[in-house]
């Protein structure tokens, strides 16, 4: 158990932070090591990426892998599909073929699969996946385009997201579950009934949609959810069959990319929870952070952003 190393892919992302931050805190971590590319988003190279760090790991016999995967990969499929408290021994898959959940499904898939594999050296390779709700917090590259989107529509949020029910998570709390996960595999005793599993990571914030999140966070600074009526979600929804369908037949001669598709109209608008309580058993997992704590750290981060625009406004005024 003493002198181990690790290594953390997407280590300067928004999540890879958090996580190096927790684990330099381990006992008798001697060495952390930091990967940070960014792979082209064809669902082609994501799961080749994956498949090359298994590989890499059976040579270099590397005995644990922790996969970050998404609770994408569990759907939704239409937005009249309702998962209240969903948890692991419910069977949820995406069929989107859209590249994020579906590089992630197969990627998922492929650590699975490779759980117990034979290493160089004898030994075997265990694995286990992570599936996060929607994840916020100070620095989200979502949450600070969504806050930028609206200051550059006079402080007003737009609606993409009313029809929802979701349980967000703070990135924190994710970056804490993966230690946990990290520190159960490495426990002979624990790693038993956690080796080629996949956990659901949420944390105690409020089911609420997804418009009420992005408010709650952006109010104190003035900005302030869109009051006018939208379209109705299954006109928005063919609208976007109709998009996509002129972005197909305009692909052999121009790359025209749909300014929103079903498939994130679906996600955005579907009521879809999933409980912790499978991570708590198995991993010892519960939120580091309060929903309080959570709450106040990321409003503190995105007041601070609209400070930061609208002092750089009044610059460029002068």
């Amino acid at each position: 158990m003493t002198g181990w190393s690790c290594l953390v892919t997407g280590a300067g992302g928004f999540l890879g932070q958090r996580i190096i931050s927790l684990l330099v805190q381990e006992k008798e971590l001697q060495e952390v090591r930091a990967l940070d590319k960014a792979f082209r988003p064809e669902i082609k190279e994501k799961l080749s990426s994956t498949q090359l760090l298994l590989d890499a790991c059976i040579q270099a016999s590397v005995p644990f892998f922790i996969y970050t995967s998404s609770v994408e990969v569990a759907g939704p499929n239409s937005y009249k599909e309702i998962v209240q408290n969903g948890h692991e021994e419910e069977h949820h898959e995406t069929i989107w073929t859209a590249s994020y959940p579906y590089s992630k499904k197969l990627a998922e898939k492929a650590v699975l699969a490779a759980n117990g594999s034979t290493l160089k050296n004898g030994d075997n390779l265990w694995t286990c996946s992570l599936r996060p709700m929607y994840i916020y917090g100070e620095g989200s590259p979502v949450l600070s385009g969504i806050v930028s989107r609206a200051l550059r529509n006079n402080g007003v949020l737009e609606n993409t997201g009313k029809f929802s029910v979701a349980n967000p998570v703070y990135v924190g709390n994710v970056a804490w579950a993966h230690i946990l996960a990290c520190r159960a595999l490495r426990d002979p005793k624990k790693a038993v009934s956690i080796r080629g599993q996949f956990y659901y990571i949420s944390d105690d914030t409020p089911h609420q949609s997804y418009d009420e999140l992005n408010s709650t966070m952006s109010k104190a600074g003035g900005v302030c959810l869109d009051s006018r009526q939208g379209l109705p979600l299954f006109l928005l929804y063919w609208l976007a069959f109709l998009l996509e369908t002129v972005s197909f037949l305009l692909s052999p001669i121009h790359q025209y990319r749909p300014p929103f598709t079903r498939h994130l109209l679906t996600l955005s608008n579907s009521v879809f929870t999933f409980s912790y309580k499978k991570a708590q058993r198995d991993l010892g997992y519960k939120p580091l952070y309060s929903w309080e704590e959570a709450k106040e750290k990321t409003m503190g981060w995105v007041t601070s952003l609209i400070e930061e625009h609208r002092e750089t406004m009044k610059t460029k005024s002068k």
